[in-house]
C-alpha cells in the first residue's frame, strides 16, 4: 500500500513545474508526511490522556491541524467533500496561512530540542512547490491513506522513506551528498559498538542516517528496560545539519524509524569555535561522512587551529574536539587525506596519530558511493591515547560498484570479522606507528601481500592539490605583505 501511494505521489508531482527533480519530490513529501505524522501524535496523546481522565494540550490550533485543514471528514469517516478545500482555496490556506503559522512556532519554543522548534524550524526554510491546489489536493489524499501509528506500519514506511533518499543519490547533482551507502553505516556502527547510555553524533547528519543505523543497532540488542528506551528515545542521538531539505529529512527519517523528537539542530557545525567545547557538550560516539570538496570562507577557517579550505578537515577537528577521553569516532574521508603533502593534511593527520589511537582504516572502492567518483577511506578512532599501531582492509568486493551493483552487507562481512582481532588476510596489514615518517605523517602504505597503494592519486586530486598549495601560499605571501 505504501509503495503505490507514494509512487502515485511522485506521478502527480511530475506534473508540477516547480518539481523537477527527486531532491524536490523528497522534500514536498516530507512536509506532508511530517503534518500528517504530527497529527497522529496529537491525537495518540490525546486519547491516552483521556484514558487517564486529564486533557490534553495540543501543540497545534484546532484550524491548522491535519484533521481541520487536508483531511476533514464525515460521520462515516471518509473525507467530507464539502468542507475539503481545493484549488486555489487550498493553495492560498498552505501558502498564507499554514506555513507561516507553523513558522512562528520557532519563536514561541521553550529550546530547540522541543518538537514546538522543530516545526517552526522545518516550515522556515522550505517551501510548498506545489502550485496547482488541485495536484495539491491529490497528494494530500494519498498521504491521508497512509497510516503510520503501530510500529510494524513505521518501519514499512521508514523503508520507503530511505528508498526516496538513496534514489536522490543516484539521482546525482547535489543529492548524493545525503545518501551514505547504508551497509558501510551498519558496517561502521558494527565496528564502532555504540552501548545504550553512549551520547552519539554527527555534526553533518544529512538524512541521518548513522543516527538510524545507530538506533536499530542497539534496539535490537533486546532486553531493553523502560528506562533503556526512555534514554535511547531522549538522550543518546545527536546530530546538526546546515542544508534546510537535508534537515527536515532528517528528522522525518527519525521519526519513521521511531524516535518521536530528534535532537537534530539546523545550524552550520563548522561556525563553532572549538576553544568554546567544554566537557559537558562531548560524546562518546562519533559517526559520520562530512561533506568533502567545499570550501569554508576564512572567518569560519579561524574557529580551528588546523586552518585550511577543506570542508571535511574542519569537520575532523571538529569530530575529535567533541569526543570524550575513551570515546570511539568512525569518519568517512576522502582516501587523499592519507598523503597529502599540504601543510593542513600534515598537521592534521599529525593530530590525529598523537592524540586519538587511529587503530583502523577502511579502504572504499570507486563507486562505493553512487554519483560521486572520488575514492574513500573511513577512519575508526579511540580518542585518549596516542597511535600504536594501524590496521589497514582493502575492499574488494570483486565486481565493479554502481547503480546497478551497489554495495551490500556481504561485501562487508569480512572487514567486520577481521576487524575484531586485526587479523591479516591478503586484504588486510598491521603497520606500527613507529615506521611512520614523522615529518610527513603519511598513511598511504602499500599492501604487503602485493595489492596496490591504498592512495592512487587521479591527475583531477593532484591538481586539486596543487591548486591548494597555491591557495597556501597566496595566503602566506598576503601576510608578508601585509606586515612589510
Amino acid at each position: 500500500m505504501f509503495q503505490q501511494a507514494f509512487k502515485n505521489i511522485d506521478d502527480v508531482l511530475r506534473k508540477e513545474a516547480g518539481c523537477t527533480t527527486e531532491l524536490d519530490y523528497t522534500e514536498q513529501t516530507s512536509w506532508l508526511l511530517f503534518l500528517k505524522y504530527l497529527d497522529g501524535l496529537e491525537q495518540d496523546k490525546a486519547d491516552e490522556a483521556k484514558l487517564e481522565g486529564k486533557r490534553y494540550s495540543f501543540i497545534v490550533d484546532k484550524d491548522y491541524r491535519w484533521e481541520s485543514w487536508a483531511a476533514p471528514k464525515g460521520k462515516d469517516g471518509t473525507l467530507d467533500h464539502n468542507k475539503a478545500m481545493t484549488g486555489s482555496d487550498l493553495s492560498d490556506f498552505v501558502n498564507l496561512k499554514l506555513f507561516p503559522y507553523l513558522h512562528s512556532f520557532k519563536q514561541k519554543a521553550s529550546g530547540p530540542n522541543t518538537i514546538e522548534y522543530k516545526i517552526g524550524e522545518i516550515f522556515g526554510e522550505i517551501k510548498n512547490k506545489v502550485q496547482s491546489g488541485y495536484n495539491l489536493r491529490e497528494i494530500i489524499d494519498r498521504i491521508d491513506e497512509l497510516r503510520f501509528r503501530s510500529q510494524v506500519e513505521k518501519h514499512e514506511l521508514s523503508h520507503l522513506y530511505e528508498a526516496k533518499i538513496k534514489n536522490m543519490g543516484n539521482a546525482g547533482r547535489n543529492g548524493g551528498e545525503y545518501y551514505t551507502p547504508r551497509p558501510l553505516i551498519r558496517a561502521m556502527v558494527q565496528v564502532v559498538k555504540p552501548k545504550t547510555g553512549d551520547k552519539i553524533y554527527d555534526g553533518a547528519c544529512g538524512s541521518a542516517g548513522f543516527l538510524c543505523e545507530a538506533f536499530d543497532y542497539l534496539k535490537a540488542k533486546g532486553d531493553l528496560t523502560t528506562k533503556d528506551l526512555s534514554t535511547l528515545q531522549t538522550r543518546t542521538f545527536y546530530g546538526k545539519e546546515k542544508k534546510s531539505l537535508a534537515y527536515v529529512m532528517a528528522i522525518m527519517n527519525m521519526i519513521l524509524h521511531g524516535i518521536e523528537a530528534p535532537n537534530i539542530i539546523h545550524t552550520n557545525t563548522l561556525t563553532e569555535n572549538l576553544a568554546d567545547i567544554q566537557e559537558k557538550d562531548r560524546y562518546e560516539v562519533v559517526l559520520a561522512n562530512p561533506p568533502f570538496g567545499g570550501k569554508e570562507r576564512k572567518e569560519v577557517q579561524q574557529n580551528f587551529p588546523i586552518r585550511t579550505g577543506e570542508t571535511a578537515f574542519l569537520f575532523l577537528q571538529h569530530f575529535i574536539k567533541m569526543l570524550r577521553a575513551g570515546g570511539c569516532g568512525g569518519v568517512v574521508i576522502k582516501n587523499t587525506f592519507l598523503s597529502n603533502t599540504d601543510n593542513a593534511s600534515v598537521s592534521l593527520r599529525k593530530l590525529l596519530l598523537e592524540s586519538c589511537n587511529l587503530h583502523t582504516v577502511l579502504d572504499c572502492p570507486g563507486g562505493t558511493f553512487q554519483g560521486a567518483g572520488v575514492k574513500t577511506v573511513v577512519l575508526f578512532f579511540d580518542k585518549g591515547a596516542p597511535t600504536r599501531k594501524v590496521w589497514f582492509y582493502q575492499l574488494d568486493p570483486g565486481r565493479n560498484l554502481g547503480k546497478t551493483n551497489p554495495l551490500n552487507d556481504e561485501d562487508l562481512a569480512e572487514f567486520v570479522k577481521l576487524q575484531k582481532t586485526f587479523a591479516d588476510s591478503p586484504k588486510s596489514w598491521s603497520l606500527d606507528a613507529k615506521s611512520i615518517d614523522q615529518t610527513t605523517f603519511d598513511l598511504s602504505v602499500k599492501n604487503p601481500t602485493g595489492g596496490e597503494a591504498i592512495t592512487h592519486r587521479s591527475p583531477q586530486e593532484i591538481i586539486d592539490e596543487i591548486a591548494a598549495l597555491d591557495e597556501e601560499s597566496a595566503e602566506v605571501l598576503g601576510n608578508i605583505r601585509a606586515l612589510l
